[in-house]
């Protein structure tokens, strides 16, 4: 059974300084070109779950029995930023774990992870959604995170966007150690064989990065510093060596909702949703 009395806790606060080496490293990890990712004037969006991912780890697998918690995939993500993050910030970060839910193949945790500056300034905050394969849980607490699901009529049309992505071979592992997720899912293809994949997955916060700069280059609001919300449901796993291509409708104003299919036809990522200030 999983356990709900943790639920509202606050984690302990753990601090990141962050470094230009770091912000291109993660850039360089996650194929991103964006100029000022490469040298590491500013973050890539998605780089704001690296300073939190080990409380927001620790809090999700905190509520989860042991024997659940190699069956861990990640099921939805959302991210709302405040400002981006930039060199010389000293990050503060907590998470808390604010919903348990059975579902008909598993059980979905979701998890709120909080990020500050040094004077305790908001810089960002995010629903990470995990989802135990195969795990049982009788009853729901709390509450899932904010809804981001795209309106079907939206995707009838022709996308306004389109960017096929090439991922390489050894992905996992440069996205591992610029990440600071060595889960061996991503890591090892026994490992991965043995838990019901066919071999090493892609981190899907690597795929959710791919999308977000294929997102600024394709929509003509290039400047990443704009990006408020970037929004995901990992319906499929991403594997190494594939190529991506995601797809793009604008829904209002600077709102886009999107999703991203495999060379192979998977769809990697449903309900995808990218807002940006005028």
């Amino acid at each position: 059974m999983f356990t709900i009395e943790q639920l509202g806790s606050w984690s302990r606060i753990v601090e990141f300084p962050v470094t230009r080496d770091r912000i291109a490293a993660y850039a360089a990890a996650t194929n991103d070109l964006t100029p000022q990712h490469v040298d590491g004037t500013v973050a890539p969006p998605v780089f704001a779950v690296v300073p939190g991912f080990e409380v927001m780890a620790e809090a999700t697998l905190g509520v989860a029995p042991p024997e659940a918690a190699s069956r861990i995939l990640h099921g939805r993500h959302d991210i709302h930023v405040t400002r981006p993050i930039v060199p010389g910030d000293l990050l503060r970060c907590r998470a808390q774990v604010i919903g348990v839910h059975a579902r008909s193949s598993g059980v979905a945790v979701t998890t709120l992870l909080e990020t500050t500056g040094a004077a305790g300034d908001p810089v960002n905050e995010q629903y990470f959604t995990g989802f135990f394969r195969g795990a049982t849980h009788s009853g729901d607490a709390g509450h899932t995170a904010p809804d981001h699901s795209a309106d079907p009529q939206a995707s009838a049309d022709v996308p306004e966007l389109a960017v096929t992505q090439h991922i390489d071979t050894d992905q996992p592992r440069r996205y591992a150690e610029a990440s600071g997720d060595f889960m061996p899912v991503h890591l090892d293809d026994a490992f991965a064989r043995k838990v019901g994949l066919p071999g090493v997955i892609v981190h899907g916060l690597c795929t959710m990065a791919f999308t977000s700069h294929a997102l600024a280059g394709g929509t003509g609001l290039g400047d990443p510093t704009r990006l408020r919300r970037l929004a995901v449901r990992f319906s499929a796993p991403a594997f190494p060596g594939r190529a991506i291509t995601t797809n793009a409708w604008r829904i209002g104003g600077n709102r886009y909702c999107f999703e991203t299919v495999s060379d192979d036809g998977a769809q990697v990522i449903k309900d995808g949703l990218a807002e940006y200030t005028a």
